[in-house]
């Protein structure tokens, strides 16, 4: 058996770790490459979720951004408590203990007007300055632009009911009538200031866990949206689609 030449192991050893970090390199790349593609997959898998109402953007986006998107999604805690403790004292004054509101504001004008009206005529008698009371004026500017909102609003409003009059989205006005419908039992269950308290704490918790649990509400949301795609689709080929339409869409093309 010939002996192994000490040349021979020299570079052949030199060969292997030349190879092997060829090889290492190459993995290294390889691993980079596929950590890039499935980070691509993972965007477009996102992309093709299913989320509710067909939103794109994040709920605190949604929301407005901002402080108020904070205090609705309890980004700051002490604010929104803050918020939610004054809306419940407020309706616990008002309809728990049934103070009216006219009274309030009667009472508190009262207060204010008392203590400024003794604390200007008692700095005559200890010698010290009278209070600053602030002049309040509302400006022009804002409350032209709260106008013009209002007004675009109602416009708004107006447009979308009468596009359901005219009959061409049955969807829509099957959707309309069902809030309607719901809000008028509510109505008939508590009066607008419950109704106003319900919406508020609402406001404060149902963003929140959506915000959290957004991917278990939207899975289910969609499943229940296939669901009534589908009895929308045996209802509307059965009843719906009997329906005569109005005039109002011939004309347009005519």
């Amino acid at each position: 058996m010939a002996a192994e030449q000490p040349g021979e192991t020299l570079i052949e050893k030199i060969k292997e770790k030349i190879h092997g970090g060829d090889s290492s390199s190459s993995s290294s790349s390889d691993s980079d490459d596929e950590k890039s593609k499935a980070s691509e997959v993972a965007e477009a898998v996102k992309s093709k979720i299913f989320r509710l109402f067909g939103r794109e953007k994040p709920v605190h986006r949604i929301l407005g951004g901002g402080k108020p998107a904070d205090v609705f999604l309890w980004k700051n805690k002490k604010a929104s408590g803050i918020v939610l403790g004054g809306a419940t004292a407020i309706w616990v004054l008002f309809e728990l203990m049934e103070y009216h509101l006219l009274t309030l504001v009667c009472h508190c004008l009262i207060l204010s007007l008392a203590i400024l009206f003794l604390w200007s005529n008692a700095t005559t008698f200890i010698n010290k300055s009278p209070p600053h009371i602030p002049e309040v004026i509302i400006p022009e500017d804002l409350s032209v632009n709260i106008a013009l909102s209002l007004r675009y609003e109602i416009d708004r409003g107006f447009a979308v009911l009468r596009e359901i009059a005219t009959g061409r989205d049955v969807k829509k006005f099957l959707a309309v009538i069902a809030g309607l419908w719901v809000l008028s039992v509510i109505g008939n269950c508590c009066n607008f200031l419950t109704l106003f308290y319900i919406a508020f704490v609402t406001l404060h918790t149902v963003p929140f866990l959506y915000d959290k649990y957004e991917d278990q509400v939207d899975s289910f949301a969609e499943k229940a949206t296939v669901e009534f795609k589908k009895h929308y689709a045996v209802i509307h080929a059965k009843y719906l689609s009997k329906i005569p339409r109005g005039l109002l869409k011939d004309k347009k093309f005519q």
